[in-house]
């Protein structure tokens, strides 16, 4: 008897349709899976074999052939268990079910016949759903994800038996409730951190406003203790909430990486993601022999932070540059090549030299000259060409940790960046853009034009502080979104002063 069963592969961050064909012949014995299958699913067969046993199912002895359709697609990972189980059943007719042609089936068999958790089932889902399916069988583990997804059945189920049982109609069945949330208030994140909870640093929280407002990238230079990390923590606290179409890419991404942990129904907090120094390239930039998302792709709609960032190997931080320019990270095989997101803000800090004390308000530097460029040199110009605010640390006094006055909280500061990102969504409508950092040097020109006060002090600034070529543009981007902020249509001459402080790393003094 030969049937066909619907199931899903992962490809990047979307899933793509597999048919489970299962034949079973008159002769010959032995159970045989092809289609391009990887060592996990070939062990399939004993998973499965152990799984009727423990149920009261049985593999029977003839010839039984399961092809993954389409053949030439590489499958991979252990979601194709339950589905193989369910289509070897049915062509030797243990199982009778007209629910078959309408369903899908995703899962990881144990031996004993209890369903394990997937990774990918909110893209396998939403396939589903697109190719008309009516429900998806799938772990109960997975449920609260799969139920993001609206307009088809997901059902949660704990066992091979519990699964054939519904199919049999022997067994009632109630669909999960769909989770999904439809508006931008229901999306707002619950965030542990908030910047009233930071003393002082006046300077560094107006400097992470603009970065936010404009998404911008920034590099925090100070010496231990002085608080980047901290402040750096609470960044994703002022970013706008997510969209719908955010969360979703977002989600889908945690989802694909097995990363989705207990969140119910779509992420609502911008993801965060901190690396440690020794990552690798494959764990910043993703892929591996089965291609799965790097931190570059986990941290997408959120923030990457960098902690410091020259203790990074050079060759590591390089692989940055293409995806802070591109926003996506495509990974190229001999055979195939997935594309994952990469649109996040990158924050970095670091000291500002080996010892970490150059110019501390009090501690003594005992680094050279030479030595300080040497560890600023660990950054690539071309990387630090990417990053358009440079902010310097300094520690907080006693005196400033003692004061008890309110200080501005997350929420305050949000308000501001959300209206100054709506007016760069209007600006930008239609384009293909949607923050200032995103502008090119010909849109500069259209959408950040400098009056003949403007250009003058920039054209100041750059011969007397000695700012290279790669600042010019960074200051213009800069001073439209400060520009944005204090709701003025022309980037007025205070609005350039306070870009040009923001490019402290990028003076030849540095250092000397």
């Amino acid at each position: 008897m030969f049937v066909r069963i619907n199931t899903g592969a992962i490809v990047g961050i979307d899933a793509v349709a597999v048919t489970v064909e299962v034949n079973v012949a008159t002769g010959g014995l032995g159970l045989f899976i092809v289609g391009l299958p990887d060592n996990t699913i070939k062990e399939s067969n004993e998973r499965i074999q152990a799984a009727f046993e423990n149920t009261g199912y049985r593999l029977v002895a003839k010839k039984t052939v399961v092809n993954l359709a389409p053949a030439s697609l590489r499958k991979e990972g252990s979601q194709y268990d339950l589905a193989m189980a369910i289509g070897i059943l049915a062509a030797t007719e243990q199982l009778h079910s007209d629910m078959l042609e309408e369903s899908m089936f995703i899962g990881e068999l144990s031996l004993n016949g209890r369903l394990r958790s997937v990774t990918g089932v909110l893209p396998l889902v939403a396939m589903a759903r697109d190719r008309g399916l009516r429900r998806v069988f799938m772990p109960e583990a997975n449920i609260s994800e799969g139920a993001i997804v609206e307009g088809i059945e997901c059902i949660g189920v704990g066992s091979l038996l519990e699964v054939c049982e519904i199919l049999a109609g022997r067994m009632p069945y109630t669909p999960a409730e769909p989770i999904i949330a439809t508006t931008e208030e229901s999306l707002v994140g619950d965030y542990a951190e908030d910047f009233a909870d930071v003393k002082g640093q006046a300077y560094v929280k107006r400097a992470l406003e603009i970065a936010a407002a404009g998404g911008h990238n920034v590099i925090m230079v100070g010496a231990p203790g002085s608080g980047k990390t901290m402040l750096a923590r609470r960044m994703p606290t002022i970013l706008p909430p997510m969209s719908l179409e955010e969360a979703l890419e977002t989600t889908k991404i945690h989802s694909v990486a097995g990363k989705i942990g207990t969140h119910k129904g779509l992420m609502s907090c911008r993801p965060f993601r901190s690396p440690h120094h020794l990552a690798s390239q494959v764990a910043l930039i993703g892929g591996g022999q089965s291609p799965q998302p790097g931190e570059v792709s986990l941290a997408n709609n959120g923030i990457l932070f960098l902690d410091e960032m020259p203790e990074f190997g050079r060759n590591v931080l390089e692989v940055l540059r293409q995806p802070l320019e591109d926003r996506r990270i495509t990974i190229s095989r001999a055979k195939y090549s997935v594309e994952y997101p990469a649109n996040f803000t990158l924050i970095a800090s670091m000291n500002p030299c080996p010892c970490g004390y150059y110019n501390h308000p009090t501690k003594e530097c005992t680094c050279s000259p030479a030595a300080v460029h040497r560890y600023m040199a660990h950054i690539s110009g071309p990387l630090m060409d990417r990053i358009d605010i440079h902010i310097e640390v300094t520690p907080v006094s006693i005196a400033e940790i003692n004061d008890s006055a309110p200080t501005e909280s997350s929420a305050d500061i949000r308000r501001r960046v959300i209206a100054a990102r709506e007016i760069q969504r209007t600006r930008f409508e239609g384009i293909g853009i949607h923050c200032n950092a995103m502008m090119n040097s010909s849109m500069l020109r259209r959408f950040a034009p400098l009056c003949a006060n403007c250009s003058a002090l920039l054209e100041r600034a750059m011969t007397h502080l000695k700012l290279s070529a790669r600042a010019y543009d960074r200051i213009i981007k800069v001073a439209r979104t400060i520009a944005d902020l204090a709701g003025s249509e022309a980037i007025e001459p205070q609005h350039i002063s306070e870009a040009i402080g923001y490019r402290s790393l990028d003076r030849d003094t540095w250092g000397r």
